[in-house]
């Protein structure tokens, strides 16, 4: 029998752990290659794209429903509102002064003097814009003790106060809602407060140029209706000695209407031209809507 070898010595317990742990970190250390389709990115169809664009682009333009609104109010009521402010030049102690001392008004064939006229006138108006009963008129007497108006003149200009009140109160609460509107454009629509007095002067010239040619070629016929309208038939007419007509001849009215129109057309067409959408103002609107974009 031939004798056995000696059996190689087995490995320690320290020897083993050593050879697992080395071998844990040689694997951490191992270089990795990407996989050809990691970097990869799905890009999504050029429709979609296009799509999402206008959708945001749909966004960006569309206003307010609010933004809306006050535009169109303020374009409706700006000419109202310049109407009654030119109405209020009108009924004014400026204006009879320039009525009464401008070369070629009519004077009065029954004794008014000019300073005559603008004591009483000055009478008449001040009762329109105060809160003075109807005896305001009717306690006022001439030097001899006699009424200077008539019960039908004092009348008349109750009912001449009534629809001036309520024509000025109507202008005032009109002029708030638009001050209101434009506060509430200029923090939420960049170019709102002009497109809308842009389209507001249109109207005004529209409707003042259409008037005024309607009294052009009818002063009586113009002024006969605007009297119907108001007041009742036969409390608006007087004979020529009665006062109202001594201090408001037809000349007086005339001139109130050239006025009036004048004002509105003036004032309307200086909007018109302040507001006109210039390329300059279209691209600042435009820089507006997109802060984080510049014109070229």
């Amino acid at each position: 029998m031939r004798a056995a070898g000696k059996l190689p010595a087995l490995p320690s317990d320290e020897e083993i752990a050593l050879a697992l742990s080395q071998s844990v970190a040689e694997s951490d250390t191992v270089h990795k290659e990407p996989s050809p389709t990691g970097l990869i990115t799905m890009r999504p169809p050029a429709d979609d794209v296009a799509k999402r664009q206008a959708a945001m682009e749909k966004a960006a333009n569309t206003k307010p429903v609010l933004t809306r609104v006050f535009q169109v109010l303020i374009a409706i009521f700006y000419p109202i509102v310049l109407l009654v402010l030119a109405i209020r030049l009108v009924t004014s102690s400026l204006f009879l002064w320039v009525e009464y001392h401008r070369p070629g008004f009519p004077v009065d064939s029954f004794g008014f003097t000019t300073d005559d006229r603008m004591t009483y006138g000055s009478y008449t108006v001040d009762y329109l814009l105060n809160l003075a009963q109807p005896r305001y008129l009717a306690d006022l007497v001439d030097p001899f003790g006699k009424p200077i108006f008539l019960a039908g003149e004092v009348s008349h200009m109750a009912d001449v106060k009534t629809v001036i009140v309520m024509a000025f109160m109507a202008g005032l609460a009109l002029a708030i809602v638009m001050v209101i509107g434009m506060m509430y454009l200029a923090r939420r629509s960049f170019g709102g407060i002009r497109r809308a007095l842009f389209a507001g002067s249109i109207a005004t010239l529209a409707l003042i140029i259409g008037i005024g040619v309607f009294a052009a070629t009818g002063w009586e016929r113009f002024f006969t209706d605007f009297h119907e309208i108001f007041f009742t038939d036969g409390t608006w007419t007087f004979y020529t000695d009665d006062t109202l007509i001594r201090l408001f001849p037809s000349q007086f009215w005339t001139d109130s209407g050239i006025f009036i129109g004048a004002f509105v057309l003036i004032v309307a067409s200086l909007t018109l031209a302040f507001t006109w959408p210039t390329k300059d103002r279209r691209q600042a609107v435009t820089a507006g809507r997109h802060p984080g974009r510049r014109s070229a």
